[in-house]
């Protein structure tokens, strides 16, 4: 890292990830909490007057953000991003290819029709992913309307070939690289199979400073659910690495690839957990030719966080599990730890104005050797007019036993250690391959796979596909009913039970087959939500004109609106009409007819 002047050779870059819009937005003390920190971010880039800003995904915490959310997205993005002042770099690669999934395939400060000071740079994060028959997400909407511009999409689920936007000020070159979220065991697997390639420019490949920005578990959360720093190509000088929320921006070297990785962190709490208590930061990169310089900028309006852990067997002086009184005495000792956290956040909080009021506070107890936790909701109610998040103040946890595993490569000593509520990487695949995994045998899954089931019930909380595990099941009972009619099976149950069991078997081992059937069934239930949008919107249209033709009682056609027991307009449109209002009835049943 180097000192670098501002010149016409230095880029400045504002750099920040994980966003989350819209974060409980709801909440009455903490619902403007990330509207505010967007703002305070991008009036940071206009103070320093950088050349762009790089969002590393997650810029909305919902995959389809509410009419409030995207109002004050774009709301801070005009202000701050669209102006007079010029942009000083210019795109040398094509843009076709940079932004090939756009309407609009050219950067936004180049389109006639906008003014823009400041372009933003975006690649989409696992909450904001592309979904749907159309594979649209909302940095699509904002890409559209010309205030941001969506990179790093990739729709190959065979091979990824990452091609950087090549940007030039002066002398220096920045060869900008990025890759969307994906889901780590699948892109894991492809790194493996070497089917994701960073391409390079042909001239002078050596002069450009290569940036590269992701969005993926960092730390490691099982075997092939994270993505290793070894997998990315040692020519890279730096990579932002968003999702991960804990802050670490200083850039560190990766002693292997000799490259560096910034981890900006998010910029609100989600989750109550040690990593996101870390003081939130973006950062000001600048680069000249091949050297850089990180300069951390602190956010001031995010909500203040302390977090504390309390083991009561460590304090056998003061709690002792026979005593009748020892939980009175436990809530009096967690009431003092709380008062002086509030009193610490009150003096740090003096030099600040613009940071919220109501602090988040965090006291987990481990209650192990005997003690009983108090009433949660009673303590909460002493803090409400203090505290932002009350119900949340006590975390009570406890460490099991460890249970004897026979040839088991798990440690599950180590899983036992960590607070239930804390396990802020646990997933919807992984609670149903688990309580599969533990269930008793006659509820086991006999036609699909655990991994097939995992996927199309996330794709049904996460995305709202409400049709997706029902499609998923047809999916697989077409293919089975295939199979055993080109096997020519006997029809005996216990031959079938048995060719159902080995074809099951056999897709479980062939993983690419089985992502390729979740994916086909995706595709059939975002079609099917299609086809029902298009009717109801059709039905809509319907009673409009229905609603149009009954007002105008002078009307050519000379059609009576007069109820009656007819089968007339009613009957003929939809069913159920008699004796009723013919228009009426009809039109209220049109989704139907």
């Amino acid at each position: 890292l180097f000192l670098i002047r501002d010149d016409d050779d230095n880029f400045k870059i504002l750099i920040a990830t994980d966003i989350h819009l819209g974060y409980m937005e709801k909440d009455p003390v903490r619902g403007n909490d990330t509207f505010v920190t967007f703002d305070e971010i991008l009036n940071h880039a206009q103070k320093n007057e950088v050349d762009f800003v790089l969002l590393g995904g997650d810029l909305f915490h919902e995959n389809k953000p509410s009419r409030k959310t995207m109002h004050c997205c774009l709301e801070s993005l005009r202000k701050y991003c669209m102006g007079d002042r010029p942009v000083q770099f210019e795109i040398l690669s094509d843009q076709a290819v940079n932004f090939q999934y756009s309407k609009f395939p050219w950067v936004n400060y180049q389109d006639r029709n906008l003014n823009i000071c400041i372009p933003v740079f975006s690649i989409h994060g696992n909450h904001d992913d592309p979904t749907g028959a159309d594979a649209l997400c909302a940095l699509d909407v904002l890409s559209c309307a010309g205030l941001l511009n969506h990179f790093g999409r990739s729709s190959s689920v065979e091979k990824i070939d990452i091609s950087p936007i090549l940007l030039c000020k002066g002398r220096t070159k920045i060869a900008l690289y990025g890759l969307g979220a994906i889901p780590d065991e699948r892109l894991y697997r492809m790194f493996i199979n070497k089917q994701v390639t960073m391409l390079r420019p042909k001239e002078d490949e050596n002069s450009w400073f290569n940036l590269f920005v992701i969005h993926q578990n960092r730390s490691k959360h099982g075997a092939t659910n994270y993505i290793p720093e070894q997998f990315l190509d040692d020519f890279i000088d730096l990579v932002v690495w968003g999702h991960e929320h804990e802050c670490k921006i200083a850039p560190f070297q990766n002693e292997q690839q000799h490259f560096y990785v910034s981890q900006p962190g998010s910029s609100v709490v989600t989750s109550l957990s040690p990593g996101e208590a870390v003081k939130k930061h973006i950062g000001l990169l600048q680069v000249k030719g091949k050297k850089m310089k990180m300069q951390k900028i602190a956010l001031e309006t995010v909500r203040p966080f302390y977090m504390e852990d309390i083991v009561l067997a460590d304090h056998p002086d003061l709690f002792n599990p026979d005593n009748p009184k020892v939980t009175q005495a436990i809530q009096a000792f967690c009431m003092e730890k709380v008062e002086l956290m509030l009193d610490s956040i009150e003096r740090e909080r003096l030099g600040n104005p613009r940071q919220p009021q109501k602090p988040l506070i965090r006291l987990r107890v481990d209650y192990t050797g005997g003690f009983e936790p108090f009433s949660v909701h009673r303590f909460s109610q002493k803090y409400v007019d203090r505290v932002a998040n009350p119900k949340d103040i006590i975390h009570f946890f406890r460490h099991r036993e460890q249970k004897e595993k026979n040839d088991s490569d798990l440690n599950f000593g180590k899983l036992v250690t960590r607070p239930a509520s804390e396990g802020m990487t646990l997933r919807v695949e992984d609670l149903v391959k688990q309580y599969f995994q533990t269930a008793e045998k006659k509820v086991q899954l006999s036609l699909l796979t655990e991994r097939g089931m995992g996927e199309a019930v996330q794709e049904f909380v996460d995305k709202e596909e409400k049709d997706a595990i029902e499609e998923l099941l047809k999916f697989q009972l077409e293919k089975t009913q295939r199979f055993l009619k080109e096997r020519r099976t006997d029809a005996e149950e216990e031959k079938i039970d048995e060719e159902v069991r080995k074809f099951r078997e056999s897709r479980k081992k062939n993983t690419e087959e089985e992502d390729e059937e979740v994916r086909e069934a995706m595709t059939r239930a975002r079609a099917h939500r299609s086809e029902g949008t298009v009717l109801v919107a059709a039905s809509s249209d319907e009673e409009l004109m229905d609603t149009g033709m009954k007002g105008s009682g002078d009307s050519d056609d000379g059609l009576s609106v007069t109820p009656g027991r007819g089968r007339g307009r009613g009957r003929g449109r939809a069913r159920g009409a008699r004796g009723q209002n013919s228009t009426a009835r009809g039109s209220s049943q049109r989704g139907r007819g």
